[in-house]
């Protein structure tokens, strides 16, 4: 082997707030690309006193530490893929817009955390004007789940046309490409559909997992596709992948008592190794 020949991991970061309790935010980000391979950076927008049964109390960073933040990942690591979660108020979203420039050539996925698992509000009213303005055009694909499409198209989802009109309205909001998560219809089975352009939707059918465990999913799932972009994979087989990976994570931590409220997924139930790529010298 050529000894001047040398290699880096994978990168994929995480602008979310934190979850003391560990099944959802930076914690289920960063599990997620470490069980994937990929090599979890991270910048906090906001911590919070969280468990299974709820969250307790809010602090958000300061938006210069939140930017100095980012501003230390980016010059010293090559960031293959960018996941941005909670941003809980405007300072922080109008932080993460101006970094944005830094990722022009970084695939973005953006999951629009507004309400947790258990119920809690986590986004300021004021701050969901300023993601829709400055952060949908810029994101290579948003993740709502069918409560947060409904909020941010202003349409009531009761049937299939009404998500398709959702979805529209989304795109005209900016959005290039949707990933409207099913889990919060009930049925025997979940349907994610994800929408690109004026393409007609991609339908991603699993069967329904009973299980209460479901604290992080949306943030676990986001982060899935990111990890799998950063590895190479296009948008749709990333979106693919990812969706297989939360579905088998439902199912092996299904069985598995953490907590007194919704429990976490099991992120590792296959782990891989940290993956290389050939670094490219000047």
């Amino acid at each position: 082997m050529n000894k001047n020949e040398t290699y880096r991991y994978p990168v994929a970061l995480t602008i979310a707030g934190s979850d003391s309790g560990g099944g959802a935010g930076i914690q289920a980000d960063i599990k997620t690309f470490s069980s994937l391979g990929v090599f979890g950076a991270s910048a906090i927008t906001a911590v919070t006193a969280q468990n299974t049964q709820g969250v307790r109390g809010i602090q958000a960073i300061s938006p210069d530490i939140l930017r100095g933040q980012i501003e230390a990942v980016l010059a010293d690591f090559t960031v293959d893929a960018l996941k941005i979660g909670m941003l809980h108020n405007k300072d922080a979203v109008k932080v993460v817009s101006e970094s944005l420039p830094s990722f022009r050539r970084t695939p973005i996925i953006l999951d629009p955390v507004m309400i947790s698992t258990s119920g809690s509000k986590l986004l300021e009213d004021d701050a969901i004007r300023v993601i829709i303005d400055e952060l949908f055009p810029k994101a290579t694909l948003l993740t709502p789940n069918i409560p947060e499409t409904e909020y941010l198209s202003g349409i009531k989802i009761k049937n299939e046309a009404d998500l398709l009109l959702a979805a529209r309205e989304l795109r005209e909001k900016g959005c290039n490409a949707i990933l409207v998560k099913g889990g919060h219809i009930p049925g025997a089975e979940t349907v994610d559909r994800l929408f690109i352009g004026e393409a007609a939707p991609v339908c991603l059918v699993s069967p329904t997992v009973e299980t209460s465990n479901t604290h992080g999913t949306g943030c676990t799932l986001s982060s899935a596709i990111a990890a799998y972009m950063a590895l190479g994979h296009p948008l749709t087989g990333a979106v693919r992948l990812a969706k297989e990976y939360i579905n088998n994570a439902l199912i092996h931590g299904a069985n598995v008592c953490m907590g007194k409220g919704s429990g976490p997924v099991n992120h590792f139930f296959s782990p891989a190794v940290l993956h290389k790529i050939r670094c490219h010298h000047e």
